[in-house]
């Protein structure tokens, strides 16, 4: 893949996850019940520009989508044009047939704010930063440092994951907009960082070194799956228990990064990992 398109493909998957992360501040400083209620139109002057700060920032959100839709749509254009690999094609066209309905949901978390709306919003938003964010790991994974490459994204994930400790939903700290907005920033960049050591640990070699491999996509994949659905889980109200399974989740994953680490320094140490007789 050309340097031009791969800067592309990241792009699109960093531009999802901050509008992700606008979106969450917007709903929670309540920004999303501004705009007059409307949408696509606002409160401010002929309805295309908002009034108040508060309907500025959904305001913002709303340019914000706009932007990020047309993008994710002509990388996914550019890519198919160019012949990118196989596998971030379809990856990048089921982020782009998703948007539809995601439009759709923006505009019903405004004009029928209901926590079902807002839960399927989100969950929706994930399932296209999921896409454009595995893209990015198959554009940029493409040569062989990808198994270093991967335990530096292991390495990422078990930092960040400590830091979503303190900061679980309703646990340690008040959560309000802008730990939330901070809250969900890392928990994205750790659920990217874990769809790349996933990707980046398909490594060819035989022997130990393979099935070390195998057995880093397992974990990282499987501690991916966790923080995602925390994320997920996130949206709704916590009270109750629903915050320490919130902390638990969140440990679990420390603990599968953990494992993983460990299983692709192992891999790395393997004969045939490094280009000796043995290798690929």
């Amino acid at each position: 893949m050309d340097a031009r398109l791969r800067r592309l493909v990241g792009v699109s998957a960093a531009l999802t996850g901050i509008l992700m992360v606008l979106g969450v501040y917007t709903a929670a400083s309540g920004a999303g019940l501004t705009c007059a209620g409307r949408w696509p139109l606002c409160d401010g002057f002929l309805g295309l520009f908002p009034a108040n700060w508060s309907s500025f920032v959904e305001w913002f959100h709303r340019l914000v989508a706009m932007i990020t839709g047309f993008v994710v749509l002509g990388t996914t254009v550019s890519a198919w044009r160019r012949g990118a690999d196989r596998r971030v094609r379809p990856a990048l066209a089921g982020a782009t047939l998703l948007l539809p309905s995601q439009i759709i949901l923006g505009a019903l978390t405004v004009t029928t704010y209901q926590w079902v709306v807002l839960l399927a919003h989100f969950s929706t938003a994930s399932l296209i930063f999921t896409g454009v964010a595995l893209a990015a790991a198959w554009a940029y994974g493409d040569s062989d440092a990808t198994p270093t490459r991967a335990r530096t994204a292991l390495a990422a994930a078990g930092v960040l994951l400590p830091v979503l400790v303190v900061l679980t939903p309703h646990a340690f700290v008040t959560f309000g907009p802008t730990v939330q907005a901070v809250y969900y920033l890392l928990g994205l960049a750790t659920y990217a960082a874990l769809l790349s050591a996933a990707v980046w640990s398909a490594t060819r070699p035989a022997g130990s070194a393979d099935a070390a491999a195998a057995r880093v996509r397992r974990l990282a994949g499987a501690a991916a799956f966790v923080v995602v659905a925390l994320l997920v889980v996130g949206r709704l109200v916590y009270g109750g228990t629903l915050q320490y399974v919130s902390l638990g989740g969140t440990l679990a994953a420390l603990a599968l990064v953990a494992l993983a680490w460990i299983a692709a320094r192992r891999g790395g140490d393997a004969p045939g990992s490094r280009g000796v007789p043995g290798g690929d």
